[in-house]
């Protein structure tokens, strides 16, 4: 949008404008740039040439704001599906994430992922700690030099290193086709961020894991974020998305049936077989009573105030924690003061967002951050009709399925072999100054892996193998793997 650009580019045979990570055009996307919104000013300037805006991430919302802003004329419309069937989404809750994360890296001894976190000291602490304990690792955030974040964003992509501890500042544009995971240490702002950065795994087709983090600190702290937030809207939409990324945490359903409902895409499985709760479902428990004293403060605290109060304040009275507002109002005297004590804020505040999650709750109008009873709520309330919720999940070390790879498609290959080629694979990029996937993705070596093509033919038949590459790398691959399957007297898989 530089003056000197666009006056260049009415002397250019310009054929097609093309938006990429067009969500970042819209409020409601997770990456909200006002620069994007400057973009329409090409329709007049170059006002015959069509216009598209690509993005993985768009919300119906979304997709509107896209067609709106980029001053779109009459568009055609097309939305692939959300679902990612390679990846297995996992959301464990933190305690003593350092040691989860290091259980999670010693059952993936060789791949290559990412970590998310939530500040950039976060970032440079945890790469020091990984790095510590022999696992290769950089901090990447938008603090480093330019220099230092190309070194270490290329150390990453050429396998130099196993896992980049991150702010979403790395990802947008990272074409690295073999991420086998990708961790969120922290709980992430909104469900577009969460999908996006996810979707960073698994982009060879090959199966990977998301793990996700998540206390009710961090929850507590994006509260405290967004209470900085001095524009109202912009609080309250930054509120409304925290509510449902707690949601999709919170949740003892299918992680894939959220996903998808919340771009408004409908999964018809009720068992996807590639996520915790379907891998594992949840045990249940009768959660009756715990809701009455829930739906009753709620109802008491309006009726003594005329107004609602926010989840934090019931849970306060619930569990007779005095402060001052809660003595300012009188609500240390209602009769509902202190009847939840025996369980602690964590599990209220849990226990509050299931019962807004399932509609006996609802958040004020305009997204505020206060709760009120909705009709059925109330029918509940008057019925005492008995309620079930899923216990919260215990603190486990995340496990391969034999579903997941059923579900997936994925199949066994000789590991021993895949990690000579892995090492071969390098060896060639390095000499070359590419990254290692240039060379081969890892579906081509695992293929090799499984199969042991001994043959020009035979390895012309393998995914990824084109004429260019067998040309270039057959023979030095033929070579290697009839040297293995020599060595160990391998003729087929088993």
């Amino acid at each position: 949008m530089l003056d000197g650009f666009t006056e260049r580019l009415k002397e250019w045979p310009v054929r097609l404008i093309a938006v990429d990570e067009a969500h970042c055009i819209s409020e409601w996307g997770h990456d909200f740039r006002p620069e994007y919104r400057q973009l329409a000013k090409l329709r007049a300037l170059l006002p015959t040439v069509p216009v598209m805006g690509l993005t993985a991430t768009a919300t119906p919302r979304v997709r509107d704001d896209i067609i709106k802003h980029l001053a779109l004329r009459d568009p055609a419309v097309f939305v692939a599906s959300f679902n990612r069937p390679n990846l297995t989404y996992r959301v464990e809750a933190k305690d003593e994430p350092i040691k989860q994360l290091l259980a999670f890296l010693k059952d993936r001894p060789h791949d290559a992922g990412i970590v998310y976190c939530a500040s950039r000291k976060q970032t440079e602490k945890l790469a020091d700690s990984l790095n510590d304990r022999g696992i290769a690792a950089r901090a990447y955030h938008a603090g480093l030099e330019a220099a230092d974040r190309t070194r270490n964003q290329e150390a990453f992509l050429r396998d130099e290193i196993r896992v980049v501890c991150a702010t979403i500042a790395f990802g947008m544009g990272i074409n690295k086709p073999n991420v086998r995971f990708v961790v969120h240490y922290d709980l992430p702002k909104n469900v577009e961020g969460y999908y996006q950065e996810t979707g960073r795994a698994g982009r060879d087709g090959l199966p990977a894991d998301c793990l996700l983090l998540y206390s009710a600190g961090d929850a507590a702290k994006q509260r405290h974020f967004i209470d900085e937030i001095t524009d109202e809207a912009e609080a309250a939409r930054a509120r409304r998305q925290l509510r449902q990324m707690l949601d999709y945490a919170d949740t003892s359903g299918c992680r894939r049936v959220e996903l998808m409902r919340y771009f408004g895409e409908t999964f018809q499985a009720c068992d996807c077989g590639a996520c915790d709760n379907c891998l594992s479902p949840l045990e249940t428990y009768d959660a009756t009573l715990p809701a009455q004293k829930l739906l009753s403060c709620v109802y008491r605290i309006r009726a003594a105030s005329g107004f609602d109060m926010g989840l934090k304040h019931v849970v306060d009275v619930l569990r007779g924690h005095a402060n001052e507002k809660t003595e300012r109002l009188g609500h240390d005297k209602l009769s509902t003061w202190g009847i939840g004590a025996d369980k602690t804020e964590h599990e209220w505040m849990q226990l509050g967002r299931e019962m807004l999650r399932l509609g006996y709750l609802e958040l004020g109008s305009e997204g505020l951050p206060v709760i009120g009873i909705t009709d059925a709520g109330r029918e509940l309330l008057r019925t005492r009709t008995a309620v079930t919720l899923a216990k919260p999940r215990a603190v486990v070390k995340p496990k391969r399925d034999r579903r997941v790879r059923e579900a997936r498609g994925d199949f066994d290959f000789d590991e021993i072999l895949f990690e000579r080629l892995r090492e071969l694979r390098k060896k060639l990029a390095d000499e070359r100054d590419v990254p290692a996937y240039i060379i081969f993705g890892d579906t081509s070596l695992r293929e090799m892996a499984r199969y042991y093509p001994g043959s020009v033919t035979e390895l012309s038949g393998i995914s990824g193998v084109g004429e260019k590459k067998l040309n270039e790398f057959g023979d030095t691959f033929l070579s290697a793997i009839r040297s293995y399957v020599s060595e160990h007297g391998k003729q087929s898989f088993d």
